[in-house]
């Protein structure tokens, strides 16, 4: 390690994935298909921070349990509702992508005093095979 506490041969970084979920329903408008029909799913939740600096007693980036306590918070904010009665989706449709883009800014405010971590993604699952992911570019 050099007098900064990083490994020697470059600049590296962390990245900690933890992981949630939460029950729902939802019918996404305009959609022209079965999914217009009301419908529940148990979504799966993975949000993925990074950080370059270790809290050097311990060397960890941040606590899995806290992360994912977190993340559990902002869950919890749409576990066993109807998510197009919330006021986040009166008016867009709860897909993937917008609970993804939801669930990363109420886990973002989460983190905010944390400086060590930054946010890098969230990614909402209604089924094992699909998939959608939010991140700030």
């Amino acid at each position: 390690m050099d007098a900064k506490g990083r490994e020697k041969g470059g600049q590296g970084a962390y990245l900690l994935t933890v992981t949630g979920e939460f029950a729902a329903a939802h019918c996404l408008r305009h959609y022209g298909g079965p999914c217009e029909n009301l419908h529940g799913h148990n979504f799966a939740v993975e949000a993925v921070v990074r950080g370059e600096k270790l809290e050097p007693k311990v060397d960890i980036l941040m606590d899995f349990k806290e992360l994912k306590s977190r993340l559990g918070a902002v869950t919890a904010e749409l576990d066993h509702c109807h998510l197009n009665e919330l006021p986040a989706f009166d008016k867009r449709n709860p897909s993937s992508e917008m609970l993804a883009r939801y669930i990363f800014e109420g886990l973002k405010t989460r983190l905010a005093d944390v400086p060590r971590v930054t946010l890098v993604s969230v990614s909402v699952s209604e089924k094992a095979s699909s998939k959608a992911t939010y991140m700030e570019i």
